[in-house]
């Protein structure tokens, strides 16, 4: 078994245990085998965490991609945004610091706006239930990579 295959399978096991039999330390467990299972392939994941049928997957996959497109684009102005505050060699002023707030905002704002149309198209795609799970998965996803990204960048001083 390759090593992403087998992230991939210990991170559906743990996603599909009861939330009741987690203690706070699976979580974290669950949370890391999350991230390695979206790395290695986070569409073989989510396709399988939600358990298609061939109907659904016809409608489903083509919202999934269309969120993803408008999820990069977000990402790509955040990743801008923060480059730019790493790259810099002199001090933070304050007009520097209000552009850098105002594009982070704007960053987020994109990414709730792509969420919000996802949701519309999702729910129309997928029973309720299923729909519900697919945000509730993005959800996680994106806490932990919006984790990683906090992680690597320090406070303006």
């Amino acid at each position: 078994m390759t090593r992403s295959l087998a992230a991939f399978c210990l991170a559906f096991a743990m996603l599909a245990a009861p939330a009741s039999a987690q203690d706070k330390n699976s979580d974290v467990t669950d949370m890391q085998a999350l991230r390695a299972a979206v790395k290695a392939d986070k569409r073989a994941f989510v396709g399988a965490t939600l358990a298609l049928s061939d109907a659904e997957a016809r409608r489903f996959w083509p919202v999934y991609d269309k969120y993803q497109a408008d999820l990069e684009l977000a990402n790509r102005m955040r990743a801008v945004t923060l480059e730019g505050l790493l790259s810099r060699d002199r001090r933070i002023t304050d007009p520097y610091a209000k552009q850098l707030a105002r594009e982070l905002v704007a960053s987020d704002e994109a990414e709730v706006k792509a969420r919000r149309a996802m949701y519309n198209r999702v729910m129309r795609a997928l029973p309720a239930i299923k729909a519900a799970r697919y945000l509730q998965l993005e959800s996680k996803i994106r806490a932990t990579q919006n984790y990683d990204i906090a992680a690597a960048f320090p406070l303006i001083k």
